[in-house]
This record gives structure tokens, sequence and C-alpha cells, in this order.
């Protein structure tokens, strides 16, 4: 089930949607002095939506864009870690179209 849009999430959850193991987040929590998520009873995290935020940038930087972990500190403070952009979801039949020209492309392939 899907959290209201702006909910905190927990360590689990972050991750879980990043596609990262538990311990990369706390590992970056010990890297990363701007993210700070808050921890309540029994040291449990919970992400606010700025720490969701920061913790995509830089998943962002290290795994997409292949910055090491210092030259994302770096960037993080320069202020070039700027979020990645977010394409435009693509209309339906445009999504259509394409998966009937892969389709083609199969029988094509599977007729050989």
């Amino acid at each position: 089930m899907k959290k209201v849009e702006g909910a905190f999430l927990t360590i689990g959850e972050l991750a879980g949607e990043l596609g990262l193991a538990q311990h990369i987040l706390r590992y970056w929590e010990t890297r990363f002095p701007q993210l700070r998520p808050l921890q309540r009873s029994g040291n449990r995290r919970y992400y606010r939506p700025a720490d969701v935020d920061l913790a995509r940038r830089i998943h962002h930087l290290l795994n997409v864009e292949g910055f090491t972990v210092k030259g994302a500190q770096k960037a993080l403070e320069e202020g070039n870690g700027a979020p990645p952009p977010v394409s435009p979801p693509q209309a339906e039949d445009d999504l259509l179209t394409r998966l009937e020209t892969i389709r083609a492309t199969l029988a094509r392939a599977i007729a050989l």
C-alpha cells in the first residue's frame, strides 16, 4: 500500500523505493550531514519529505552519474546536486504504439 505524498517513510520503505539495502542509507547518514532523519523510540528512523528528496539526489549522484562519495558531498555543498529531471508521463497511445512495434519485432525474430 502506497503512502500519501508527504508522509514520513521508514528506512525500510525508503530503501525499497530506491532499490538499496538499509545499511547503505545508514552509511549515507554518516557521510552526508544534511541527511538527518527523525529518530524516535528504539532509534527507529523516519524520513521526512525533504530527507527523501535528498536521499534520491544522493542516489542519483552516486548510482546514476557515477560520483564518488566525496564528489557527491562536494556537489551537494556547491548546489550542483540538483534532483534528476522527472520525465513527463507518456501518453497511453504513445505507449501502445511502442508496445505494438516491440510485438511486431519479436514476431519477426521468432519467425526467423
